[in-house]
């Protein structure tokens, strides 16, 4: 049974608001807003804000602001609307907002060397669940089902297993499905107890601490998909793209990576390549998420 439940609930929602017109901005002077999505823990990430915001207005000559969504839709949304003119969003919701309202993907996340990583399912160490076959009637926190990696890859390594059928309702295997809002949230329910397994990125249990770390361990991971994406709402001034796109690229240099810490931590960035997104946009059809 194609697209049932949550994914269904996530695509009308999201095809919903991409159906009305974008309304542009009228701003007296040039400026820039920024969407964040709450990947880690929304109180660190207001201060993180506060600091890639000042260094951005500062490299821009223009203002710089940022604000923090409930969820990558909300994120889209913003796009859409024109209460934000760039977003930090994942792989996933930054297709859907191409394909839904002509966004444009314009930097990558780059980490360990390359702008691609993995989706992975972790469990306790402590767990005796050893393989995915068995979570099977077990209970799972992913991070939000507009994600690729904290929900659509860690999914598809069951379908490849053979223990889901591609679209089905995930609550026909395991005994529960959440989702936690973001990577950390996730990652920490399984952690504590609360959940029996996460599915998240490969990196999400570098937001637990190292007594946890040591606690737990992963048992699936995904095939490479694209990293973290920065995306431009459809009719941002060419110019002001062009700034931002420096100033972001300029965190690559020496003197100024100390600012990757407040924009999730990554290696650095790379310039979008539309060809980096192909399988992607072939996996969000077969779901559903686009036509």
């Amino acid at each position: 049974m194609k697209r049932r439940n949550i994914i269904r609930s996530a695509v009308l929602a999201f095809t919903a608001a991409a159906l009305l017109v974008a309304q542009p901005l009228t701003a007296a002077e040039p400026s820039i807003t920024m969407a964040f999505v709450p990947q880690e823990n929304p109180d660190k990430l207001l201060g993180d804000i506060e600091q890639i915001t000042a260094y951005l207005s500062k490299e821009t000559g223009v203002p710089v602001k940022g604000f923090v969504t409930s969820d990558h839709a909300a994120a889209v949304e913003a796009l859409r609307n024109g209460d934000a003119d760039i977003s930090f969003m994942g792989a996933l919701p930054s297709v859907i907002a191409k394909h839904r309202i002509g966004a444009e993907p314009i930097l990558l996340e780059v980490y360990r060397g390359k702008p691609t990583y993995r989706g992975r399912v972790f469990v306790r160490r402590d767990s005796a669940i050893e393989t995915l076959a068995d979570l099977k009637g077990k209970t799972i926190a992913f991070a939000d089902p507009i994600s690729e990696s904290g929900y659509l890859f860690p999914l598809k390594t069951f379908v490849d297993e053979g223990l889901l059928e591609k679209g089905a309702d995930p609550k026909g295997f395991f005994g529960e499905v959440y989702f936690a809002g973001g990577y950390q949230q996730a990652i920490q329910a399984m952690a504590n107890g609360l959940v029996d397994a996460a599915g998240v990125s490969q990196y999400a249990d570098l937001l637990l601490t190292p007594d946890q770390q040591a606690e737990i361990r992963w048992i699936a991971e995904s095939e490479q998909i694209p990293s973290h994406t920065v995306i431009a709402r459809k009719g941002l001034d060419d110019d002001l793209k062009t700034r931002f796109i420096a100033a972001m690229m300029k965190l690559n240099e020496p003197d100024y990576r100390v600012y990757l810490k407040y924009v999730y931590g990554p290696d650095g960035y790379v310039v979008a390549d539309n060809s980096a997104f192909t399988n992607l946009e072939a996996l969000a059809r077969d779901y559903g998420f686009i036509d």
